[in-house]
């Protein structure tokens, strides 16, 4: 998006409503979690206060050690360094406040006079923290995606002016097809009862779950019982109308806080696929490979050149900036508009939608036009073409190959030569990447944020250019090809740098 030139007069409702305003994030040591924490800190001066949720460790049984360790080292922080390292660092001694405190143990794991005070210090919380992989032992995912937010709904009943703010995603959607809108989500498999709110009662299928995971605990042990539980959620998933556990997993918990949040403040923001960021903190910023950089590496270091997938499906991606802004948005909202439910949608295939196939041929342009420029991604230049086949002949092209393979292989190694076997890694390597993936190639679906967008327009003149939203200003071969590529070159291959802050004064007074 082009630099807007700002009125000086122009109105933001969004600093406004959280001028003074005191925000509880968790989830901020991951990717999500750290660009809206970073968000708040440069363009919200006046909030009130950040209060950051964190697990302390082995290394950090402290919050704020972990804080200084793991978070404010990150390279999400350059820009406002380089703006005002004094004014950044003066922003994390005197408002950013870290609670020690594990999000799945009841009250965070805290005493009750300390839960009732930090829930009565605060206004609204964002609960950004969550299992995201896809295939988690079923008890994992359910403790941190669904039973975790008894807590969540427990600070609200210590504060009924509370707003909650749930991060969930597009993909609670399942395997339902069509236009998808900002509404609770029908499971498309087996039925679960509803209730006259609208929500859909999840208690005694919660309760089924966990008698289905005692029951392989009383059975399984080490590996073997971590490799049931993944089945198991899988199992579950499908049986339900899911792809994989975290969607699963990520839907029950929206039920759970639309039940126990009635008639209280309740937003349910839902990203689609998150990936770099399109302008903000820095074009391209990352951190780690996401769900759609782990089948781009794969093919930069020549493991995988087909895939299960639909070119013509739209391939639903958007910048991590535009969902924090969406976030921000709608905590200024709930902060003081009537409390209600509201569900919003943070997305492109409605309003800029990119295919598979675009995103494959831009990938692949760039890959043979400029490899060199991404010396961590790419090895050497591609030689071969990334190729989406249906699922059907995916799974016959792969199943054929590998039989005939894995007995040339066994030849192969007993004369010393492994040329084939590298082959067998590769394809192995692209089934495993199938089984992950290979539902979010072959979409049916279109997810709407007509929602979001008139948020949006309700706010001032000034929010639409602080915290723009609006997938329409993705140009979507520049992104691709030049803000991606670079972005999971520099950013996410790269070890970051190390940052300390700029006294040990600092560090004291927050243990």
């Amino acid at each position: 998006m082009a630099t807007q030139q700002l009125n000086p007069e122009a109105s933001s409702k969004v600093l406004e409503r959280l001028r003074g305003k005191h925000v509880l994030i968790t989830g901020t040591t991951g990717f999500l979690g750290k660009v809206v924490l970073e968000k708040l800190i440069r363009a919200v001066p006046d909030i009130g206060g950040i209060h950051l949720l964190i697990r302390g460790n082995k290394r950090h049984p402290n919050a704020r050690e972990r804080f200084f360790d793991e978070i404010a080292t990150s390279s999400v922080f350059d820009r406002l360094r380089q703006d005002d390292n004094e004014a950044f660092e003066t922003f994390i001694e005197e408002r950013v406040h870290c609670v020690t405190g594990e999000v799945t143990e009841p009250l965070f794991g805290l005493s009750g006079d300390r839960f009732r005070k930090l829930a009565g210090t605060i206004d609204v919380v964002i609960n950004s923290a969550a299992s995201v992989n896809f295939r988690e032992e079923l008890d994992k995912a359910l403790a941190i995606n669904t039973r975790c937010l008894e807590n969540v709904a427990e600070l609200a009943r210590q504060n009924k002016a509370l707003a909650v703010l749930q991060v969930s995603t597009c993909y609670v959607n399942g395997m339902n097809s069509g236009q998808i809108t900002e509404t609770v989500i029908k499971p498309a498999g087996e039925s679960i009862p509803r209730s006259t709110e609208g929500y859909y009662e999840i208690d005694e299928l919660v309760r089924l779950l966990e008698d289905k995971i005692a029951d392989v605990r009383s059975r399984y042990s080490g590996k073997m019982l971590e490799k049931k539980l993944v089945d198991l959620g899988i199992r579950e998933a499908n049986h339900y109308g899911w792809s994989d556990t975290y969607t699963f997993t990520k839907w029950l918990g929206e039920q759970l806080l639309l039940k126990a949040l009635s008639g209280r403040a309740l937003t349910i923001v839902r990203p689609s696929i998150i990936e770099s960021a399109l302008e903000e903190p820095a074009p391209g910023w990352i951190e780690g490979v996401k769900v759609a950089d782990a089948i781009i590496l794969a093919y930069a270091r020549e493991k995988v050149t087909l895939f299960p997938g639909k070119r013509a499906g739209v391939i639903d991606v958007i910048p991590v900036d535009l969902v924090a802004n969406a976030i921000i948005l709608a905590a200024a909202e709930a902060v003081v508009d009537a409390p209600r439910h509201r569900i919003y949608q943070c997305c492109s295939g409605s309003s800029n939608p990119v295919s598979l196939g675009q995103f494959i041929d831009h990938l692949m342009a760039e890959s043979r036009a400029n490899f060199a420029e991404y010396d961590q991604l790419f090895y050497r230049q591609p030689t071969k073409p990334f190729i989406a086949v249906n699922r059907r002949l995916f799974d016959a092209v792969v199943g054929g190959v590998r039989i005939p393979l894995s007995i040339t292989g066994k030849v192969l190694r007993m004369l010393g030569q492994n040329r084939e076997l590298r082959v067998l890694r590769n394809l192995d390597t692209t089934r495993s990447l199938a089984t992950i993936f290979g539902f979010y190639t072959a979409p049916d679906y279109i997810f709407r944020n007509d929602d979001l967008l008139a948020l949006a327009s309700r706010m001032g003149e000034l929010d639409k250019v602080l915290f723009p939203v609006d997938a329409r200003q993705i140009d979507w071969a520049v992104y691709l090809r030049k803000i991606h590529l670079a972005g999971l070159n520099r950013y996410a291959l790269k070890e970051r740098k190390v940052y300390s802050l700029r006294s040990a004064k600092a560090r004291k007074k927050a243990a």
